[in-house]
């Protein structure tokens, strides 16, 4: 298994890289790690999720919603 080790910006690691290949084999082996994967969004999901952001936007800017801080949404991320 090639395994690479992710770092942050001060070299502390943060995360793991599995190849494809590797990933399979081990979905293989073990069945239950198929609740780890995260399904792509669809396009319309996707475009779903970009009219709301849009309307939200706009009600920002009308004044009928708040904003959230920045920091809401990067925790999101």
């Amino acid at each position: 298994m090639n395994l690479q080790i992710i770092h942050d910006s001060k070299g502390n690691p943060t995360g793991v890289f599995i190849p494809m290949s590797d990933w399979k084999k081990l979905k293989k082996q073990y069945a239950d790690l198929d609740q780890y994967e995260i399904a792509e969004p669809t396009k319309k999901q996707l475009i779903t999720q970009l009219k709301e952001a849009i309307q939200e936007l706009k009600a920002v800017e009308q004044g009928t919603k708040q904003a959230h801080p920045l920091a809401d949404l990067l925790n999101e991320l």
